[in-house]
């Protein structure tokens, strides 16, 4: 590693101390991004959850935003003009016979609040809840064929999303690794019914309900199981997890079920000094199709196509952890994760993924 680079780093805060071990005798061996081992810490990304657990008794909270860019469209792996998806991809809810209505642009912004509690020195206990803000920019095209423009819209949902339990059960542990098996349950406390004003291509402004994109949560509930490996030696620490989201209904209370999502990451790290850490990150991430259809859901949109979602991702990244090392704050975590995509292949027509970011705080107890 680049000797300025690390100076640089450890030199923007005071309290950069010079020993890892020193530091450590003062510590908790399970704390947030700890994989328990006594004397190293895993630098493992903000988004990854079951990295680590807490002794009996330990309390951790924490809260991360996360704020998600899709931009532009495409169809499998190519992009695909807003002109031509509305001239040439047929609208199974016509007429009309193609989507007259385009998405250009989707953000979301996610607040994640989360709750750790060591049961005991083996299994913890981790609550999460969801606050989600989602808005959609589109353009109307005129008419039932053609390329003219009518104008544009956004809409736009908020609210609380699914809620989760998971407990983490640290199945092996020696001096160098450690793994951790997890099983949660989702409950479907989201929105389903979600609605705003759209501009259709008559020039009619209805209130419709918003397509699946656009809804707060799944509807059904879903087990979380996920399995953690993580790894160190002197500085350095690496992982790898398995994390899926399975269905466990066949149809919500609206008729559909989300796709089935399997996500696999690995990461690597290092320690440059005891407060901060630096990670590499590469995830491969499998969502499944939209199974059955919300009879409200009919607008001219590629959105309101349960075909047009799902498919495959790779996605790189990079980040940092900063855990200061004084006495009134001993506990407290930041961290900042970035993202892109490396590869998409997308079920259909779909917004494409640009790219994430995600920080966040912690502090044990």
């Amino acid at each position: 590693m680049n000797n300025s680079i690390k100076s640089a780093l450890c030199a923007a805060t005071l309290f950069c101390t010079p020993s890892i071990a020193s530091a450590q005798e003062d510590h908790n061996p399970h704390h947030n991004h700890h994989t328990g081992h006594e004397n190293h810490r895993s630098t493992a990304p903000l988004g990854v959850m079951g990295d680590h657990t807490h002794n009996k008794g330990e309390w951790m909270t924490a809260y991360s935003f996360q704020h998600m860019v899709m931009d532009g469209n495409r169809q499998g792996t190519k992009s695909i003009s807003s002109e031509t998806i509305a001239t040439t991809i047929s609208n199974p809810n016509g007429p009309p016979a193609t989507f007259r209505v385009v998405p250009t642009e989707m953000t979301m912004d996610m607040h994640m609040f989360s709750a750790m509690y060591g049961v005991t020195d083996k299994l913890t206990l981790m609550g999460m809840a969801m606050y989600m803000n989602n808005s959609m920019d589109h353009i109307t095209f005129a008419g039932g064929a053609g390329t003219t423009q009518l104008g544009t819209f956004t809409t736009r949902s908020k609210g609380w999303g699914d809620i989760s339990l998971t407990g983490i059960y640290n199945a092996y542990q020696n001096d160098k690794t450690n793994i951790n098996i997890g099983l949660g349950i989702s409950a479907p406390t989201g929105s389903i019914t979600e609605t705003d004003d759209v501009l259709a291509p008559t020039g009619a402004t209805p209130t419709l309900r918003l397509p699946y994109a656009m809804q707060l949560g799944s509807g059904t509930w879903d087990a979380r199981p996920s399995i953690t490996y993580t790894g160190t030696h002197d500085k350095w620490s690496w992982g790898a997890q398995y994390e899926g989201t399975i269905r466990l209904e066949s149809k919500n209370s609206e008729g559909y079920r989300l796709g089935n999502h399997h996500n696999l990451a690995a990461w690597g790290g290092y320690q440059l000094c005891d407060e901060w850490s630096i990670n590499a990150n590469i995830s491969a991430e499998k969502l499944g199709r939209i199974k059955g259809a919300d009879a409200n859901i009919t607008a001219p949109v590629q959105t309101a196509d349960p075909n047009n979602y799902g498919g495959e991702m790779i996605e790189i990244g990079a980040g940092f952890t900063y855990s200061p090392d004084i006495a009134p704050i001993k506990g407290l975590e930041l961290g900042v994760d970035l993202s892109t995509p490396a590869y998409q292949d997308l079920n259909g027509v779909q917004l494409e993924r640009d790219w994430s970011i995600a920080a966040g705080i912690s502090y044990r107890f």
